[in-house]
């Protein structure tokens, strides 16, 4: 029968001695841990050593050598909280060592800037505001009949198509692919006179260089008794004008859209070339910037509005495109990357 080890004799003394060792030469916190982890606690060599030690002890001396294996484990306990306080104290020490310039000027800090975006955006809310539009939002997940079917675009209908929607799964909702349904909401809500711009971000199944999924746009509605396409006109140049410069001019061309009729495309005089032709506007001298056209009779039939005594006329546009155009922005991705090279260029 093997006889027990005596407890004075057991091998964790040269565990032990070598382990404060290296507590003591431990540098730093993270080194003196690594070293009490690798020593000390449940899973230490000093524990497992102990515990070899008391299973081939007999019974009678299991005991004995437990309490030696336990006074070793506290004594590197010790050690480690002793080497723990002293570098606490050589940390704070070197802290007040330390010596502060007072003359030394203060970091400034780097003054944010608002998106070219938002600049956009801005400019053109306070443009409409000078004719009398005021500001109307409404919520981006949207239902089908105020994202289509009241802008006369039933379930069958091809514009639908055009739209590369995104679905919300098993429902009827949607994200809005325009801001057109905050028209619908704004009428449903009030009787005419109506003169609003719904500005907003919208999604598409795009993702080109002109092109985002997701992206911000601006719609403009006004309904009231004798409004007139040149009334139409009248705006869009306005804002063109005030936006790009004097010199901008505008024009529209026959077009179609489900929610107005007549419906047109609208085209800015180029803003790089002024007209004389360049590879933006691939010498043609316009620009291709939005739609717009007279409300469609259906429309009104779906907000209960007469049509036989008011008419109105709507319009939208990119901001993004805008932004691009106004600041000389070759592609659109440049917007949403957040890089502070072009969001610093506009203070």
């Amino acid at each position: 029968m093997p006889q027990a080890p005596e407890p004075e004799k057991l091998d964790v003394v040269a565990l032990v001695d070598t382990a404060e060792r290296e507590l003591a030469a431990a540098a730093t916190e993270q080194a003196l841990r690594e070293v009490h982890a690798r020593y000390g606690g449940r899973e230490g060599a000093i524990k497992r050593a102990v515990q070899a030690a008391i299973n081939a002890a007999p019974k009678d001396r299991k005991r004995e050598v437990g309490q030696v294996g336990n006074a070793a484990l506290q004594r590197i306990e010790g050690a480690f909280e002793a080497r723990l306080r002293s570098l606490g104290d050589e940390a704070r020490t070197r802290d007040l060592a330390r010596t502060v310039d007072v003359t030394l000027p203060g970091r400034s800090h780097r003054p944010g800037h608002l998106h070219p975006i938002t600049h956009a955006r801005r400019a053109i809310e306070r443009i409409f505001a000078q004719l009398g539009f005021t500001l109307a939002t409404g919520p981006q997940v949207e239902t089908d009949f105020h994202n289509f079917e009241a802008l006369a675009m039933p379930p069958d209908h091809p514009a639908r198509d055009m739209q590369d929607t995104f679905y919300l799964a098993n429902s009827d909702l949607l994200l809005r692919t325009h801001t057109s349904p905050v028209q619908i909401r704004t009428m449903l809500a009030q009787r005419p006179p109506v003169r609003v711009i719904c500005p907003g971000t919208v999604y598409r199944r795009d993702d080109d260089p002109t092109h985002s999924p997701m992206f911000h746009q601006v719609e403009g509605l006004l309904v009231d008794e004798q409004v007139t396409f040149a009334d139409l006109k009248g705006v869009l140049l306005h804002f063109a004008r005030a936006f790009f410069g004097p010199a901008t001019t505008v024009r529209l061309r026959p077009s179609f859209f489900p929610f107005t009729e007549p419906s047109a495309e609208f085209d800015l005089s180029c803003v790089f070339c002024a007209g004389a032709g360049c590879r933006t506007c691939k010498n043609t001298g316009w620009i291709e910037v939005g739609g717009a056209g007279m409300v469609d009779p259906e429309v009104f039939r779906h907000v209960d509005y007469d049509s036989e005594r008011y008419t109105g006329f709507a319009f939208g546009f990119g901001i993004d495109r805008m932004a691009m155009l106004k600041y000389r922005i070759s592609d659109i991705r440049l917007l949403y990357e957040g890089d502070h090279r072009l969001l610093e260029q506009f203070p």
